[in-house]
């Protein structure tokens, strides 16, 4: 298991290709290093002996302590588990833990490379065991590159006036081959040891070029990272916080006649295991949703609470009403996570697999209720956050005693205090943090509609039907 120190040398070292603000940078650049924070939390934690129950398992394959965010889940408990956890340091670093995409991935990977040998006879699943015991005892982080640029949407993808809108192969050789193409919102792709690629949807038979599957390091020839910085919250130190720590780099991956080694490909043509593939990591990632938003909802409710408690109306009829609320919505969607968790089902490569419906539920409460939470924040802490003097005036030797002054609520809390409350809910509603937590919060592990799609094709539909027809007293025809 890697300190974080290890992994942000293993960054430095890696060949520059993240496009940053206009320049090619190293991953030892200022912007890349804060937006690393989380995935250093989770090698820092790795250890601590308050998290360590969460954050540390054992490696099926060879029976060795691991970090759990590179562990393929065994039991239900596994899948409980990395739900906590993903809650637990959502908590603790104030927002999106981001490691989670390279879990669910190897899962995802884990089932799909079975299933493709034992319906066609290939040895995808050996390979991926091989990359495995790599990616285990090296503690590696994996960006999940999943969706594509998808160019006209009206069209499939062979049908693209550009083909390149699909991530596809465009040559075959003995020892691997070429990929062309473009993978986008790659959240912590630019400090990632490895990039994850696999298909975005449904394949046709005649679109075999594009069900490929494979792993490459993040600085591989031909790839590009090019990045937009998310979000940074800035402060003087003074009024630094652990909020403050909270970064994010996406990217937009492209891939420019990159060479992929035959150890490396975990699918090649296999359509109907490609659109598999797409769907498992999917329910895999939603089912870390439904400890992830949980997680940004303790975040949200507890400064709610916070300020209202500041402003002296915590106890107020509609504020306990909008309280109970916000502790509804986060606590039905973590008990989703612990359904799907429970209801889980063993897939043929040993690894468990979280129920579609109880997953597709959880995340789809989330979404829905994400502009809602940040409408009983707004409430509560009313306009000054829009309006809040910045630290720079709060320092500020001739001003400053009016902002702590004016920023002021109730007796007994001290005056920094407010002003601490409410620049964390100034960063929550007005800043950038905020506006990607939303759009997150919407479309992060597949846009809405996805869920209702994959809810309704596997939910039981005919035998509530069924049940209506008992009933009413309906005889089958």
């Amino acid at each position: 298991m890697r300190t974080s120190q290890e992994y942000l040398e293993k960054l430095a070292s890696m060949r520059p290709n993240v496009y940053l603000e206009g320049k090619c940078v190293g991953r030892d650049h200022p912007k890349v290093l804060h937006a690393s924070q989380a995935i250093q939390l989770t090698f820092d934690l790795a250890n601590d002996p308050h998290y360590e129950k969460w954050l540390k398992t054992t490696s099926h394959i060879s029976g060795k302590p691991i970090n759990r965010f590179c562990h393929i889940h065994q039991t239900p408990e596994d899948l409980l588990m990395k739900q906590e956890m993903t809650r637990v340091l959502c908590n603790r670093i104030g927002g999106c833990i981001q490691r989670c995409m390279g879990a669910d991935s190897m899962n995802g990977l884990s089932v799909a490379t079975k299933n493709a040998d034992l319906k066609y006879g290939t040895n995808y699943h050996e390979r991926w065991l091989k990359y495995l015991e790599y990616f285990q005892e090296n503690d590696l982080v994996g960006a999940a590159a999943q969706t594509d640029a998808k160019g006209d949407r009206s069209k499939r993808p062979g049908e693209q006036d550009d083909p390149d809108m699909y991530l596809h192969v465009v040559e075959r050789r003995e020892d691997g081959v070429v990929v062309r193409g473009a993978k986008l919102h790659n959240t912590m792709a630019p400090y990632a040891d490895e990039i994850l690629a696999f298909p975005t949807r449904a394949l046709g038979k005649d679109e075999k070029d594009y069900a490929i599957a494979f792993a490459i390091p993040a600085d591989t020839e031909g790839v590009h990272l090019i990045v937009r910085e998310a979000f940074s919250l800035e402060r003087a130190d003074n009024l630094s916080a652990p909020y403050t720590k909270l970064g994010d780099l996406e990217s937009m991956t492209v891939f420019d006649n990159v060479f992929v080694p035959n150890e490396r490909i975990f699918l090649n043509g296999e359509t109907d295991i490609g659109g598999q593939l797409a769907l498992l990591f999917a329910l895999y990632h939603r089912h870390s949703y439904c400890g992830c938003k949980p997680g940004i909802g303790d975040v949200i409710l507890g400064t709610t609470a916070l300020l209202a408690d500041y402003n002296g109306v915590e106890k107020t009829g509609h504020t306990r009403a909008q309280l109970a609320e916000l502790i509804s919505v986060a606590e039905l969607v973590f008990a989703a996570g612990i359904a799907a968790s429970i209801k889980s089902t063993k897939a043929p490569s040993g690894t468990m697999v979280p129920n579609v419906i109880y997953a597709n539920v959880g995340r789809r409460h989330a979404g829905h209720h994400m502009y809602s939470e940040y409408e009983t924040l707004c409430d509560i802490a009313g306009g000054l956050p829009a309006t809040l003097p910045l630290s720079s005036e709060y320092n500020n030797p001739e001003i400053g005693d009016f902002v702590r002054k004016y920023t002021k609520r109730r007796t007994g809390i001290s005056e920094e205090n407010h002003y601490r409350a409410y620049h964390l809910a100034s960063d929550i509603l007005t800043g950038e943090v905020g506006a990607a937590l939303l759009v997150a919060g919407v479309h992060g592990g597949g846009s809405p509609i996805m869920e209702d799609i994959a809810i309704m094709g596997s939910y039981d539909i005919k035998g509530k039907k069924k049940l209506a027809k008992y009933l009413a007293g309906i005889e089958e025809d």
